[in-house]
């Protein structure tokens, strides 16, 4: 059975088990700071505001996450402290300045019923059970915005874009990849989906 909740009402080791999947999720997109998954959890577990995100749990096991913000209030927040302690002066330091602008960027004047649903990832041997499909009805239907948004999905990450569009998510842009970054990282476009709940 999959129950969901906020990640602040979840136990003390939530953050741990939150940063597993953090990792194992979004590794290719940090390997240049580690190809270690454990490191990787180790250095970037500090940075969640458990009160932005919410964790489907099955059998006391946090099977997938994701943010809900309003736009403004970021779901992370990363300190260069905790990352130098963990992948290095140099690659924390660059770590701390570099994904500080993507991870706790904002969007400019975004209208009041919008939410932005982020960094969402399911545990490996979870995925394919319905996880994300449920947490994602669940922040949808507990959270007060009217539309959500959900930025940069890679063009190849093709679980993931189904998952969306079945959840009624529509295409409403486009963003080219730098020829030379595209070739690098394996990826065209990224593309931005958004909800409108009707009425």
């Amino acid at each position: 059975m999959i129950t969901v909740s906020r990640a602040d009402k979840l136990g003390p080791n939530a953050r741990e088990q939150m940063a597993k999947i953090f990792a194992e999720g979004f590794k290719d997109w940090l390997v240049f700071f580690s190809k270690d998954e454990n490191q990787l959890a180790a250095a970037f577990g500090h940075m969640f505001v458990l009160n932005q995100f919410y964790a489907a749990v099955i059998d006391n096991e946090i099977a997938a996450i994701a943010a809900c913000t309003n736009c403004q209030t970021p779901s992370v927040k990363l300190q260069p402290k905790e990352l130098r302690k963990h992948l290095g002066w140099f690659k924390g330091s660059l770590a701390a300045f570099v994904l500080k602008k993507e991870f706790e960027a904002h969007f400019k004047n975004p209208p009041s019923d919008t939410g932005s649903i982020e960094f969402v990832g399911t545990a490996a041997q979870f995925r394919g059970q319905g996880v994300a499909s449920e947490m994602i009805r669940y922040i949808m239907e507990s959270t007060p915005y009217k539309e959500y948004l959900i930025e940069e999905v890679a063009d190849t990450n093709i679980p993931a874009m189904n998952l969306y569009k079945k959840l009624g998510f529509q295409e409403y842009r486009r963003t080219p990849v730098p020829q030379m970054k595209a070739k690098k990282i394996g990826i065209t476009n990224f593309i931005a989906l958004k909800y409108r709940k009707e009425g």
